[in-house]
């Protein structure tokens, strides 16, 4: 009896130990990235910022169903606005677009609908490393040669809070080379404009990639 007990409990234990698997790995892709004030009742979006992210991985398999993943991805995230005014003779425009340089530290729990497909949930915990606002102001007058065009490129760092998180749901096909493709929406709650008063600016994004996973161990 004694030795049935201890054949099973061996065999349960080597079952668990080769569900178990780390994975490294490497993803790329691309970003829409979109910002959002918030004052009071009222409420402004970006025009999406169009990006990419590229980054690392790593993925541990707790069971056939079961995973945790985390990553380290760069991407310089952000939005765009513009406004204009006026005809085509005699106008003023403006566009603004604010770029986020942004580290991000995605965790996430994964569950195995079949052995290639997978949902997720968890959050990134992003980290503004650089900030700034490039604009451009046209304006024509109607008259030749008096249009007039003014741009530049300022850094806003010190104007914007550091850390960006943002919970997300995501899905993932895997194959059995090691490619996989995923995509993700990620939803900012972070405050991201200091001293803002009541108001708060979050960012957040869609991240749809391809990436290659390499043998565990």
């Amino acid at each position: 009896m004694k030795k049935l007990l201890l054949i099973a409990a061996a065999a349960a234990v080597s079952i668990n130990l080769s569900a178990q698997e780390t994975r490294f790995g490497a993803k790329a892709g691309y970003s829409l990235s979109t910002l959002k004030f918030k004052d009071g009742g009222n409420s402004e979006n970006s025009d999406p910022s169009h990006t990419f992210y590229v980054g690392a991985l790593v993925e541990h398999k707790l069971s056939d169903k079961f995973a945790l993943q985390g990553e380290v991805l760069y991407s310089p995230l952000g939005g765009k606005v513009e406004a204009a005014e006026g005809s085509d003779e005699a106008f003023v425009g403006a566009k603004s677009k604010i770029k986020f340089g942004t580290l991000m530290v995605p965790v996430s729990a994964k569950y195995f609908i079949t052995e290639g497909l997978s949902v997720s949930a968890g959050a990134s915990f992003g980290f503004i490393l650089s900030a700034k606002t490039k604009y451009e102001v046209n304006a024509g007058l109607g008259l030749p040669g008096l249009d007039i065009s003014l741009g530049d490129e300022v850094d806003i760092k010190d104007q914007t809070n550091t850390l960006n998180i943002a919970p997300f749901l995501g899905a993932e096909y895997a194959l059995e080379n090691g490619l996989f493709f995923d995509a993700r929406y990620n939803m900012g709650v972070s405050n991201l404009a200091k001293d803002s008063g009541d108001g708060k600016l979050t960012n957040s994004f869609l991240q749809v990639g391809v990436g290659f996973k390499f043998g565990g161990n």
